[in-house]
């Protein structure tokens, strides 16, 4: 079973960087789009930014300018890397990959199970 593994979270003062990464359990052919997303204590999960299978990006309005989403397709990974970290920040972030149904089969849709990201006060 294909599982995504995500890496680099931890304890940052505001202001700080850090960068996740998150690589799935083999290779993977034919991913389409790959995400990050997060979620805050009490609050819901919530898209981060995204990239499509030709490199483009999307960003939420509240990472923009200070997040950048990367891909290595080939190693069938995503890249966060995130500076001027600031408190509301702090959440749970979850890397996503989606591919063709018709070559993954049933789980054409893969989540990590989260790394933590706490920005101190």
């Amino acid at each position: 079973q294909v599982r995504l593994v995500e890496s680099g979270g931890g304890l940052v003062q505001p202001g700080g960087s850090l960068r996740l990464s998150c690589a799935a359990s083999e290779a993977l052919t034919g991913i389409m789009s790959m995400a990050w997303y997060r979620q805050a204590p009490g609050k819901q999960r919530e898209l981060v930014a995204s990239i499509g299978p030709n490199g483009r990006a999307n960003y939420k309005d509240f990472v923009k300018g200070r997040f950048t989403i990367s891909r290595d397709s080939a190693k069938s990974t995503v890249a966060l890397q995130m500076n001027t970290l600031m408190p509301v920040d702090t959440a749970v972030y979850y890397c996503y990959m989606i591919g063709p149904r018709r070559i993954w089969g049933a789980q054409y849709e893969c989540w990590g199970q989260g790394t933590q990201v706490t920005v101190s006060s």
